[in-house]
């Protein structure tokens, strides 16, 4: 057989982290999905365990994709143990067993997460293709790199004065309180992101072209990046099973998310807010009381997932599951008044937000979260607290206009303790603003609604992003000639 028929060998090697790892695995399906025989590359069978029953159902459909795991050192300590990994996580103990098996093993090319910053230099002493996964869409990736070319910010009188960001396509407006500190603090300084991908064949991103034309373009032609959109890529959860297994086991049991799905098939279309601050955020309880005071005060129906809590000075920076912050007797009224739900822990993210009831959902500004939002068509309340979040804010407000901003101006890391604190008002007021049936509203709604529509078309036959998969899996194929 010509080697150009044969399939193409691409292995992902996604970061442990929930916020990248769960994309990163749906990257992988998607292109075993085009035919590429695709090896997801894991630490241990307990972290497969995470993803190993979507992979077996696209098994069962004779899809060209498997698990490996990278055999650790019998004294080697598995960087995996926690869904809630953070880029600062050492994940260096795998450059061994990674080295072994691509020197043992070489493929067509290996696609790897960002935060894995010592693969590079093994990938590359092989001369295997090193493709690049960040996590991130091209908006806030283009931003990125013009403050840290530009440095606007370097001059202003205060961390509260604004400044526009130089040399993109629309008029974006930011504050040095909502930069992460390795820009805030060091204008000018290249990021760690650039450095990764200044050797490497390119980058996938987990975005579409209709999403954001104008910095796919920037992105490609004036920053000269290599790029394959490939998104929304949780579009490739098509059942109830991966849908409600994606990323880790919910917290509700299966008769309980039941009753969860009965509750909203009981409620009126777009009547429900959905709240949820991703994997990593520890919000203290004192804002959390005001998020609660300003749900109840809203009278819009909810669903509230709760992750960790932060507890501050006095407690050491301690996270837990403390329920002391609830304010007495809310969860008791909103239960009998059949007006809203928490969740502690995990939930199946895209089944709620894909339920007719929900017309809502304030969300930290993830890029998984935005992706599936607009995947979803629903308006977005955005409270961005750190990483990129900021940026997608603006886009989701700015440039989209999907979405309205709660008032969140501080960026802070997901450990440390916050000192902003956001009122309940706000949160009554932006809840009110998006749920209501007012002009904005309906416009923020209809807008959501066409870009869902195009999302997905993108991933379907013929779609931007399914012949952006297309072209890299071609390109791959036409170097074996070479």
């Amino acid at each position: 057989m010509d080697s150009s028929e044969t399939p193409v060998v691409m292995y992902f090697f996604p970061f442990i982290g929930g916020g990248h790892q769960i994309p990163m695995i749906d990257i992988a399906r998607v292109f075993s999905s085009h035919g590429a025989k695709a090896t997801i590359l894991t630490t241990t069978p307990a972290n497969a365990l995470r993803f190993r029953s979507s992979i077996r159902r696209d098994q069962s459909l004779n899809l060209p994709i498997t698990i490996h795991v990278l055999n650790l050192p019998n004294d080697a300590v598995s960087p995996d143990s926690s869904m809630s990994a953070t880029p600062s996580t050492d994940t260096s103990v795998l450059r061994e067993p990674l080295k072994l098996f691509l020197t043992q093993n070489p493929p067509d090319c290996i696609v790897i997460d960002v935060f894995h910053r010592w693969a590079a230099d093994v990938i590359d002493r092989l001369n295997i293709k090193r493709v690049v996964f960040n996590g991130n869409g091209f908006f806030s990736r283009c931003i990125s790199e013009c403050i840290g070319r530009y440095a606007p910010h370097e001059q202003l009188g205060s961390d509260s004065e604004p400044f526009l960001v130089p040399q993109i396509p629309d008029r974006i407006e930011l504050t040095r309180s909502q930069l992460p500190p390795f820009l805030k603090n060091k204008p000018g300084l290249p990021d760690k992101v650039g450095k990764a991908e200044e050797k490497a064949f390119g980058v996938v991103v987990n975005s579409f072209y209709e999403l954001e034309p104008k910095y796919v373009e920037y992105f490609k032609t004036v920053l000269g990046k290599k790029a394959w959109p490939v998104g929304p890529v949780s579009l490739c959860n098509r059942n109830n099973a991966d849908k409600t297994e994606r990323g880790q086991a919910a917290s509700v049991d299966e008769q309980s998310l039941r009753n969860c799905l009965s509750w909203l098939d009981s409620k009126e279309p777009n009547s429900v807010v959905y709240i949820s601050f991703g994997s990593l955020a520890r919000l203290p309880p004192a804002q959390l009381v005001e998020i609660a005071h300003g749900l109840e005060a809203s009278a819009h129906n909810f669903i509230w997932v709760v992750g960790k809590i932060f507890r501050c000075a006095q407690n050491e920076g301690r996270v837990g599951d403390d329920e002391n912050w609830i304010p007495l007797g809310f969860e008791e009224r909103m239960m009998e008044m059949k007006r809203g739900i928490l969740i502690r822990g995990w939930a199946p993210q895209i089944l709620m937000l894909e339920h007719g009831a929900v017309g809502g959902f304030m969300s930290h500004c993830g890029w998984n979260s935005t992706l599936e939002s607009v995947s979803a068509g629903v308006p977005m309340m955005t409270w961005p607290l750190s990483a990129e979040q900021f940026y997608n804010e603006k886009l989701i407000t700015d440039v989209l206009g999907i979405g309205v901003q709660v008032g969140s101006k501080e960026w802070v890391s997901w450990n440390a303790e916050r000192e902003e604190l956001v009122g309940r008002e706000k949160v009554e007021a932006v809840v009110s603003r998006v749920m209501g049936g007012g002009e904005e509203a309906e416009e923020m709604r209809k807008q959501a609604r066409a870009l869902a529509e195009k999302a997905r078309r993108a991933v379907e036959e013929g779609g931007s992003s399914y012949e952006g998969v297309d072209a890299l899996i071609s390109e791959l194929k036409s170097l074996r000639k070479n």
